[in-house]
């Protein structure tokens, strides 16, 4: 969902920058972007190492009402995500959202980004007992589905969710956003292309071939 679907890293990243320049932290941007599709876990362990955990709790909470008020508004899409969940819905391929996000916020922004109604299942951070990259949520989206996991595609932008959708026995196909593959997530040697319209045209290939 978030990096890959609606364009919500960079408003996260900003919203975590700001409240701690509100709060007076001088906090790296590197620290937020080792933060990209981890769960609420890790975001809490980052910032702990580096301010101490009562003062990560109000970071967080200061981060988590400014980032509300965005959600709310409605997050903007990525390109081309429209345009692909339109292509799966007319050939009847079944879809789930499977994310490291809380579900009431993750049910909060596909809603007020109208992507809500393309989806057969969403599966959230709030229904497995482990995040990414434990392959929990992805399990949990395929058995939802009615689906063997073997015969499911992740579309991920993350390092993370590569790795969870690989542990899960998926085939991931990575659209990278903020975050670059480095050689070890290269190493991993599944397909990476540079925006869904190019996943798109993966999917397309596929089904011709049969």
């Amino acid at each position: 969902m978030d990096g890959l679907m609606l364009d919500s890293e960079r408003a996260i990243n900003t919203c975590m920058a700001s409240a701690a320049r509100e709060l007076g932290h001088a906090l790296p941007d590197s620290l937020w972007l080792k933060m990209i599709g981890g769960g609420d876990g890790l975001c809490r362990r980052l910032l702990t190492e580096q301010i101490g955990e009562v003062a990560a709790d109000e970071l967080l909470l200061r981060s988590e009402a400014l980032y509300d008020a965005v959600a709310d508004a409605g997050i903007d899409h990525r390109p081309g995500i429209v345009e692909l969940l339109e292509w799966l819905v007319a050939r009847g391929i079944p879809r789930a959202v499977a994310t490291s996000t809380r579900r009431p916020l993750a049910m909060r922004k596909l809603d007020a980004a109208g992507l809500l109604p393309y989806f057969d299942a969403v599966c959230t951070s709030s229904d497995v007992p482990r995040p990414k990259p434990a392959p929990d949520v992805y399990l949990l989206a395929a058995s939802t589905l009615g689906v063997e996991p073997g015969r499911c595609l992740v579309l991920e932008d993350s390092p993370t969710g590569v790795r969870a959708a690989l542990a899960a026995g998926m085939t991931p196909v990575q659209v990278p956003d903020m975050l670059e593959p480095d050689a070890a997530v290269r190493a991993l040697a599944h397909r990476i292309v540079p925006s869904l319209a190019d996943a798109q045209r993966l999917l397309e290939a596929q089904l011709a071939t049969g």
